[in-house]
């Protein structure tokens, strides 16, 4: 009769037991065949090296390949953040809001005008004469003066309106961040891209807010005191690519996130590589010997 070995409250009837080492490596491998243990306890088997190892790279590949929308929704937003940051009068196409005159207006400049335009550091107008397009010097907080040929009213719009349009650079550069922090593979460096996503997404949500707060002034004071002066409000470009960018970081941020989680879940499961093996129901009533 083998003896009997007790572990804690749990004991096994050893018969034959042997150990075989593995060949460049310290773990050990118990053969199944000549470990008895009882039937309310299951048998565990221990994984090769190669096979942890095996999964752990397909752990990391299915965590990256996870991050990668994440990394592309941040770079989608990055350039679209950047080009409206760079707006008039470099970029006369991305203005923030269009006012269109049928009679031709006058600026501040005193030239008569049929279009004007609202970017974040400057504003354009269209000469009704030349078709030439002028801007104002580049500058923060600027402020506009429109002038209505029909009954001489002026409207005004102040530098509080365009103040708060210089956040837009600041969404880009907190963007800019986070896009470089969701290339790492660490755990912590993830997270941190992950936040620094969702901190993009309020600064855009605060930028187009004050996008829709300088469209509905202009419209307001233009629809009061230009009765008469036929003038179309509209939306520019770099209000909707705004908006497209608070879309786009709102996904990124959740996309990086539930990779980061996704990398933890699979590195737990990988950290135990045993697998349980259940005693068939017959062999409760095996006898040991």
């Amino acid at each position: 009769m083998p003896p009997l070995e007790e572990r804690g409250h749990v004991q096994f009837n050893i018969r034959h037991a042997s150990l075989k080492r593995i060949a460049s490596t310290s773990v050990y491998e118990v053969q199944p065949s000549t470990l008895l243990a009882p039937s309310s306890l299951p048998v565990y088997r221990c994984l090769s090296p190669s096979t942890t190892a095996t999964s752990a790279t397909l752990t990391t590949t299915m965590a990256r390949h996870f991050c990668i929308p994440g990394v592309f929704f941040l770079t989608c937003a990055l350039v679209l953040l950047v080009l409206t940051s760079i707006s008039l009068p470099t970029l006369t196409a991305f203005d923030i809001t269009r006012v269109h005159f049928d009679t031709a207006s006058s600026t501040s400049d005193a030239s008569a005008i049929n279009q004007i335009r609202f970017g974040i550091w400057a504003y354009c107008s269209d000469n009704a004469d030349s078709g030439s397009r002028d801007c104002s010097t580049r500058g923060h907080a600027y402020e506009v003066q429109i002038d209505s040929p029909n009954n001489g009213n002026t409207v005004t719009i102040g530098s509080s309106w365009t103040r708060g349009l210089a956040i837009h650079p600041v969404a880009a550069a907190v963007t800019f961040l986070a896009f470089i922090f969701s290339f790492s593979q660490h755990v912590t460096l993830t997270l941190i891209a992950s936040l620094l996503s969702f901190l993009a997404a309020i600064i855009t949500l605060i930028a187009f807010a004050c996008d829709i707060a300088l469209l509905a002034f202009v419209r307001h004071e233009l629809s009061d005191h230009l009765q008469n002066t036929s003038a179309q409000t509209i939306t520019g470009p770099g209000f909707w690519l705004t908006f497209v960018s608070f879309i786009l970081l709102l996904l990124a941020g959740c996309t990086v996130c539930f990779g980061r989680r996704r990398t933890r879940m699979d590195r737990a499961s990988s950290s135990y590589p045993m697998t349980s093996t259940k005693t068939p129901f017959w062999r409760r009533f095996r006898r040991n010997y």
